[in-house]
Formats: C-alpha cells, sequence, structure tokens
C-alpha cells in the first residue's frame, strides 16, 4: 500500500496527517472463480481463505501544516510542512496521549481540532475549528484529483465523532474512517460506505493471560460513566438493577489519576465485561474487553464494529437487546448461564482475535491498520462503480451540474 505510479495524483506525498485524504486508483480485483469472494488478514488462519485480492494505492494530499501539526504548536522549518515523525512527533496534550503513530496519529488530528478549538474566543464570531473546515472543504475540492470523481475516490479520517461536524456535510462522497454513526445522517455516512475503525484501548493487553474461568472471581463488570445523555439512558437503568448482584462489579470511574490501573485489575480479573451504549453507540471500553480476554457483553442497538464482514463478533462477544437487558434479571440470568466450557471457548477466540485491534508502530501483519486498510480494499468495487455510473450523463451534464452539493439532513435527524 501506499505505492506511487506516473499519475499526477501519484506526486503527492504519501504521509499520514490531519483528515488524510486519498485517492484509489488502478485498484483491479483479481478473481480465481469465487462468487462470494472475502478478504483474509495476512497472516491469520483465522478467517475464511481469500481467493480474492486487491492491489490497493493510496496516495496522501500535501495538506498545510494549519490542517495538522500547526494544531499542536509545531512551526514548519523551510519547506516542511511535517516534521519527520520517525524521529520528532510533536508533544500532544495531556488527553490524546494515548494515541499512536501512524494512522491513528491521523484518526488523533480530528480530535484534537474539535477538543482544542471549538471554542469562540472573546471578539470572534466564529470558532478557529469552524473556519479551519471550512479551509479544508475549500481546499480539497478545488483538486483535481477531487473533481474528477466527486470524492467518490477519496477517503476522510474522522474517527472522533464530533470531528468535522460541519464539513461532513459537504464531502459526504467520501468514504469516512469512523469510529461509529452516533451523530451522522445516514445519508452521510453508513455502513455500506464507509469504514468502521476501533479505538485504541487504554488499559494494558493482558500479555502472557493463563487465566481461566475460576481463576477471574468477577462475574460481571463495568466501570466508567454511569449517568450519561443520549443513549446512555440504559446505564444508569442497568447500575440500579445490577448493584446489589452478587460478584458483579460496576462503578464510576474515569481515566484520571489510578483508574486506569483499576481498570486494568478489574478487566483481567473477570469473566465478563458490559460495554453499554453512552454518548455514542461505541467506546473504547469494547476494545479494553478484548485486549483484557474479558468476554464482552454488548448492549448498544445502534453499534456498528469494525471488520464485521469478516469477522464474526459472536463468537466472542455477547449481545443483548436494550429492551432485554432492562428487564429484571433477564441479564444477570443470561450471564450465570453461560458455564465455563462456552466462556472458556471465546475466552481462546478473544486472545486470536486481539491483533486486530492493536495499534503498532510500524504496522504488522494482521494489526489493526492493515485490518483498516483491507477494510478500505473491499470498498473499491462499489466505489469504482459509483464513480461509473456518475459518469453516465457526463456528456451534456455542466460542471454545475457536478458540482459540490451539500447533503441534506433528514427530518428526523437531530445533532
Amino acid at each position: 500500500m501506499g505505492e506511487r505510479n506516473g499519475s499526477s495524483i501519484g506526486q503527492k506525498k504519501s504521509m499520514f496527517y490531519l483528515f488524510s485524504m486519498t485517492s484509489i486508483l488502478n485498484s483491479a480485483p483479481k478473481s480465481h472463480g469465487d462468487n462470494n469472494p472475502s478478504i483474509t488478514p495476512r497472516g491469520s488462519n483465522l478467517l475464511k481463505s481469500s481467493t480474492w485480492s486487491v492491489e490497493l494505492k493510496v496516495f496522501m494530499y500535501d495538506l498545510p501544516p494549519e490542517f495538522h501539526f500547526k494544531l499542536l504548536d509545531w512551526k514548519p522549518e523551510g519547506k516542511r510542512v511535517w516534521p519527520d515523525i520517525q524521529t520528532e512527533v510533536p508533544e500532544y496534550p495531556e488527553s490524546t496521549t494515548q494515541v499512536k503513530r501512524m494512522l491513528y496519529l491521523s484518526l488523533s488530528f480530528s480530535s484534537l481540532c474539535y477538543n482544542r478549538y471549538s471554542r469562540v474566543k472573546p471578539q470572534e464570531k466564529r470558532s478557529n475549528n469552524k473556519l479551519l473546515q471550512e479551509k479544508l472543504v475549500k481546499f480539497l475540492t478545488a483538486q483535481e484529483e477531487w473533481k474528477r470523481s466527486g470524492g467518490r475516490d477519496h477517503i476522510i479520517l474522522a474517527h472522533h465523532p464530533n470531528s468535522l461536524l460541519d464539513a461532513r456535510m459537504m464531502l459526504w462522497p467520501a468514504t469516512f474512517i469512523l469510529s461509529d454513526f452516533g451523530r451522522y445522517p445516514s445519508n452521510v455516512a453508513n455502513v455500506d460506505k464507509d469504514v468502521i475503525a476501533p479505538y485504541k484501548h487504554v488499559i494494558k493487553t493482558y500479555v502472557n493471560d493463563s487465566s481461566d474461568f475460576d481463576s477471574r472471581p468477577t462475574l460481571l463488570y463495568f466501570q466508567g460513566a454511569i449517568y450519561r445523555k443520549d443513549g446512555g439512558f440504559v446505564r444508569q437503568e442497568l447500575f440500579y438493577l445490577l448493584k446489589d448482584e452478587k460478584d458483579v462489579h460496576l462503578s464510576f470511574g474515569s481515566v484520571q489519576k489510578d483508574g486506569i490501573q483499576k481498570a486494568t485489575q478489574g478487566m483481567h480479573s473477570s469473566k465478563f465485561c458490559l460495554n453499554i451504549a453512552g454518548d455514542t453507540p461505541s467506546s473504547n471500553r469494547l476494545f479494553d474487553a478484548i485486549a483484557s480476554h474479558c468476554v464482552p457483553v454488548i448492549i448498544s442497538d445502534d453499534i456498528e464494529l469494525p471488520y464485521e464482514d469478516v469477522l464474526d463478533y459472536s463468537e466472542f462477544c455477547i449481545f443483548v437487546r436494550s429492551s432485554d437487558a432492562l428487564k429484571e434479571k433477564f441479564l444477570i440470568n443470561l450471564i450465570r448461564s453461560i458455564k465455563r466450557e462456552e466462556w472458556t471457548r471465546m475466552w481462546a477466540k478473544l486472545k486470536a482475535v486481539e491483533n486486530f485491534f492493536e495499534f503498532q508502530y510500524p504496522s504488522k501483519e494482521g494489526d489493526a491498520v492493515q485490518m483498516i486498510w483491507q477494510a478500505v480494499a473491499r470498498k473499491v468495487p462499489d466505489i469504482r462503480m459509483k464513480i461509473h455510473r456518475s459518469r453516465r450523463f457526463s456528456r451534456y451534464n455542466s460542471a454545475k451540474d457536478r458540482g459540490l452539493r451539500s447533503a441534506k439532513l433528514p427530518i428526523n435527524f437531530a445533532e
């Protein structure tokens, strides 16, 4: 991935940075006669053997520093538009220190822009975050590569649920890499068009885990914010339903002070870990559970999961509808019904898939970075079809007809 060729877009520098935008070119699938192909991560025998492959060529825009490292107060030197991230990644603010380099470095900038620059300062009418989004849209849509496909062969990393709140309405033809679709109207982002990427887990990976069913004394574990807005009311109701149950741990907690250490100890010593919808359908808690080999119990009706087209989460997760979870004794009886043999199978599967959710630098076979790019590659045939369909009437459509259009909000959509 990241190859270059002689095309004009191939002259763009290949680098990961704020709102990384790519074009997918010459990605012809090589069919071997299978009518229902699947992609298998390299180095893995956990998924169906691949009979279909895609050569993905990715080309990156040379965005000005104001859209990426300048957000970290980095000052460019000479003609350089970014530092050498091999040796000098600028220091992140405390709230984003867990973010790693390369792909996840890109995912973090959209978060940083929102967190640092969304407030309107005195004497200002609009926030710097909004102004940067406007400039980004203007820059991108002026590029010949965008105009050629109307943005359909572009990828935009906007992992933070609040990133690109305004620009997303103009850049909707592109493929987004997101954490979930909780704050997106369905005509802007959806599972057919876009790619879901995992959060980076914040607790420590359970290395050399030799635990078993009996050595994990806590049956069900949750530590986090109990009271949340939006769909988070389920957390509050479950707290009152489960707080007096034996061998169940539900408590308030955060990443502050020793919160991560306590959560690590708690999840490593628990059989099942709750992943309940909060402000958005997903959170890093699911990936904390996977890293802990603590079987996730997912109570989030609208959750979308990374790589679910090739990964069967039912093999290592328990899914419960919110309406069922809120029935008295339903959840605890369901969890208690899962005995040693079934739990052990799920625990072993967690250990087998955990690498798919690890962000590493440099990236290694079958890790999160590779899995995300493979998910992008599987979108290529649909992207190509959309581009071809968009050209049906190009012979006589005016440039204005093919221009940028803002997506319309559904009537029932509330940001």
